[in-house]
């Protein structure tokens, strides 16, 4: 391999597998260079517990540990949720919008130590790797990337194992248990062993699996009903406590997870052009999603509702793709936020066995009116006006019709 100058790298570092023998080898082949770990802490819980010494005793100068969980919510979570957007119907984008708060960060902080490039542990053949760099060259464009996965001899995490036992590096894994997975405050990610075949049923009642809830069927029998207040999109509330928005989640994941709420089982297509298999648990997020878009329902007209729904699947797919930091999720942004101006109210639902069900909506700006949508007799809706209207809209199709007759009987 051949060996550049570099003499300080700033590592994306995490403390699991990949990250865990990125600093030795590292230090093996960058000329015994200076590492400097960074840990992002949006949510990951006990996770980061005993980072640092592990980092030292690895190899690593200093680990940073960044709490980003209110800049997580605000700044990529809230957005993203306003604009309704989900990727392939199913995905609530954990993984995805998580990579540039965090390598933001990590610019951040490799341009005040004077790092000559910055590391990561994303392997080659997934979409974290483009999220990372493109943050990395929105904010660094002329930075040094080091992307060990796509140089280094070792072809598959069991070679990983072997390589972090020979250096004497402590694993929280075994190769029985060896999940990818990726946890933070919005969700918590299942890939690899069964998973890797699209016919294994996931294991959900199998101890230690879930780890945000409970599948479905060992629920509780009861429905637990809860109570989500919005302001111009953003939730504030939680059966009317005022939180903020991490409290927010946090409280939703406690309830969805009891419910066995937010479980999903996917095949997603990557921007590296493969499909694979993951499973998700998002308890918190579901619930939100839900209630956001029923109270969007009550509150935005049908032209701005369907036209926002075009434009929440384009978001996804910047946000799944990593380019958060561009010019159209900025435009996009703005049409959210107008269209979030009269998104307030309260939202109720019922959560039972993995089921989210309505439960009742109200807004102080909500377009609906019982008096021109009732069956019953009304005074404000003259419905002979129909017919002229079914003329006017069904007039290209009934003109069609009379010209193919004609041309048929020619």
């Amino acid at each position: 391999m051949a060996k550049k100058e570099i003499k300080k790298v700033v590592l994306a570092y995490s403390g699991g597998l990949d990250t865990s023998i990125i600093i030795p080898w590292l230090k093996e082949n960058y000329n015994n260079c200076e590492v400097i770990a960074v840990s992002g802490d949006v949510g990951q819980g006990t996770e980061l517990d005993g980072l640092e010494e592990k980092a030292l005793k690895t190899g690593a100068s200093k680990l940073y540990v960044e709490d980003l969980t209110k800049s997580f919510v605000e700044d990529y979570i809230f957005p993203t949720l306003k604009a309704g957007a989900v990727y392939e119907g199913d995905y609530l984008l954990g993984t995805s919008f998580a990579r540039p708060v965090i390598a933001k960060r990590i610019v951040e902080i490799a341009k005040a130590e004077g790092a000559d490039a910055i590391c990561h542990g994303c392997t080659g053949k997934g979409n974290d790797q483009v999220r990372f760099e493109l943050t990395i060259k929105a904010f660094a464009p002329d930075m040094e990337i080091i992307a060990p996965w796509r140089i280094w001899n070792l072809k598959s995490r069991e070679e990983e194992i072997e390589y972090a036992e020979a250096h004497h590096i402590p694993l929280k894994i075994s190769r029985e248990t060896n999940y990818s997975k990726d946890k933070n405050l919005w969700h918590l990610s299942h890939e690899g062993l069964d998973l890797e075949d699209p016919a294994n049923e996931p294991q959900y009642n199998k101890p230690g699996f879930l780890e945000m809830g409970v599948s479905p069927e060992q629920a509780p029998d009861q429905p637990t009903y809860v109570t989500i207040s919005f302001e111009k999109g953003i939730p504030v509330a939680i059966d009317g406590n005022k939180m903020d928005g991490v409290s927010i989640i946090k409280t939703l994941n406690k309830l969805g997870g009891e419910n066995g709420i937010g479980l999903a089982d996917l095949v997603e297509n990557r921007l590296v052009g493969m499909k694979s298999r993951g499973v998700y648990e998002t308890p918190g997020g579901t619930i939100l999603y839900r209630a956001h878009q029923v109270l969007e329902t009550l509150c935005l007209d049908r032209d701005t509702q369907h036209y926002k729904e075009l434009i929440s699947k384009k978001y996804a797919e910047l946000v799944y793709y990593g380019q958060w930091f561009t010019p159209l999720r900025e435009a996009l942004d703005a049409f959210v936020d107008v269209t979030q101006q009269t998104v307030t109210g309260d939202v109720k639902l019922k959560l039972y066995k993995g089921n989210i069900i309505n439960a009742g909506t109200t807004s102080p700006y909500s377009l609906y009116d019982p008096e021109v949508a009732t069956f019953d007799e009304d005074e404000v809706y003259d419905q002979k006006d129909s017919a002229g209207f079914i003329n006017l809209f069904g007039l290209p199709i009934k003109v069609k019709a009379q010209l193919d007759q004609k041309r048929m009987q020619k």
